[in-house]
């Protein structure tokens, strides 16, 4: 079905001149271009793409990527060097921080200067200023000077009037990354609210947001298109992108088995089904089917250490192929060292069909004080015993990773993006995106709440 688009991009190309002194633009100048004195920067190559109305599209990519002067040319701010962008439809923009106040102004100075700026005429912001201060929620602060402000309370005003300009095309550039988590949160209601008819343009570096907001994202790679899909795999693809810039480029690509000679695995792997005494038990439990380890699924690293099997398992260690939500279980990871490691990390990631990570943990806290050392050709075995949330039907994945180092500094030799694919295939009881098992429900009556209290 063809989907109207609110935002047409195409064949975008945007450089800068740079200047190594003052003194060459006006020589520039002189010469009329008969001679170049100056560098070019292209800060965008040939960008095309078109957002559908109702859709909202994320855009990824490292600092100096290009993402802040493709938004400034969309929103008109800025003039493409070629190629055209056409919007339908009335745009409003959140881009730099606090961009269009005025710092000596009071909030209520610019609250009607900013969305006077992004189209509203004195009347429709007189009727929208209650709820655009209401929204805003900064307080006696609406009376101080805008300087005197909080990059926080800067963001809550400004995203406060593009909240209420009645746009058609909403463009947000990190501004939210510096909000508090109740803000953020109202954000994201009215932003799922706006998307349902409108269009939203979504920059940021937060994988999680972009993966649970945005139905496509693109990523942006030195002024060019590197990538553009579904967002979980254009995140994926982020990732090893921002690991290959730390360590260098990946020795690993796509599955490790095509890299390396096979391995036997030394565990006899007979698999139980754990739902077998269940069977007439509470009709509502959480059936869970989990399909077994691949290692080729996407993947990336340095190749130093490779994954070789995970499992989900249960308490006597019995690999699983079903497994039923608030039971224990272990997820263990086995892994074959091709080179020296000083300090292995193990770690983990259960994530939803979107690819948001739901939770996750890793081996370093645990070894600290005493950092497991691995020759060449030795093997790693890592076990996480959990309980098993209870999960809403659908599709979920887990994603396993080995490094070397710290938490903050280490290289990664193998992430293994989807180890394990699970779907929950029956109703359960859950509030929310997984369910915590509860150890014990009550409730009771009390005379009064004094008395009781008072026990």
């Amino acid at each position: 079905m063809h989907i109207e688009p609110a935002i047409d991009v195409q064949n975008i190309t945007k450089y800068f001149e740079i200047y190594s002194k003052p003194s060459h633009r006006l020589l520039q100048m002189l010469f009329r271009g008969k001679k170049q004195f100056f560098q070019p920067y292209w800060a965008l190559k040939d960008i095309s793409f078109q957002v559908g109305k109702g859709e909202c599209v994320g855009i990824i990519g490292r600092n100096g990527a290009g993402k802040s002067t493709l938004l400034q040319i969309i929103t008109g701010t800025l003039s493409p060097s070629s190629g055209m962008v056409k919007n339908i439809g009335r745009v409003a923009a959140l881009l730099e921080l606090g961009s269009g106040f005025n710092p000596e102004f009071t909030g209520r100075d610019n609250v009607f200067l900013n969305a006077a700026i992004l189209g509203l005429s004195h009347k429709e912001i007189v009727d929208s200023y209650d709820s655009i201060v209401e929204f805003a929620d900064i307080g006696k602060f609406i009376d101080q000077p805008v300087k005197s402000y909080s990059s926080g309370m800067v963001v809550r005003l400004a995203f406060s009037v593009i909240a209420h300009v009645k746009a058609d095309i909403l463009i947000i550039d990190e501004a939210l990354a510096v909000g508090d988590a109740y803000f953020t949160q109202k954000c994201m209601r009215f932003l799922r609210k706006f998307m349902e008819t409108k269009t939203v343009l979504f920059v940021s570096h937060d994988i999680a947001a972009v993966n649970s907001l945005c139905s496509r994202a693109i990523f942006l790679e030195d002024g060019y298109v590197k990538v553009s899909g579904e967002p979980k795999e254009v995140t994926d693809i982020y990732l090893q992108d921002f690991y290959e810039s730390v360590q260098g480029k990946s020795e690993i690509s796509g599955g490790a088995s095509s890299l390396k000679k096979e391995i036997v695995l030394p565990v006899d792997v007979e698999f139980k089904d754990m739902r077998a005494e269940y069977f007439l038990r509470e009709p509502l439990r959480n059936d869970i089917r989990i399909f077994q380890f691949d290692e080729s699924r996407a993947s990336f690293g340095k190749g130093g250490c490779l994954i070789k099997q995970v499992f989900l398992t249960d308490e006597n260690e019995n690999p699983l192929n079903w497994i039923v939500g608030g039971e224990m279980v272990a997820l263990t990871v086995y892994c074959h060292a091709t080179e020296e490691l000083l300090s292995p990390i193990v770690g983990f990631h259960f994530k939803d069909r979107l690819g948001q990570i739901l939770f996750g943990d890793n081996t370093f806290l645990s070894y600290l004080e005493q950092p497991l050392h691995i020759s060449s050709g030795e093997w790693i075995v890592a076990k996480f015993s959990f309980r098993m949330p209870i999960l809403a039907p659908g599709d979920y994945s887990v994603g396993v990773a080995v490094a070397d180092g710290t938490q903050h500094e280490h290289v990664q030799h193998h992430w293994l993006h989807d180890a394990l694919l699970l779907t929950s295939v029956t109703e359960s009881i859950c509030t929310g995106i997984i369910g915590i098992p509860m150890k014990k429900i009550s409730m009771s009556k009390i005379a009064d709440f004094e008395s009781f209290h008072k026990k």
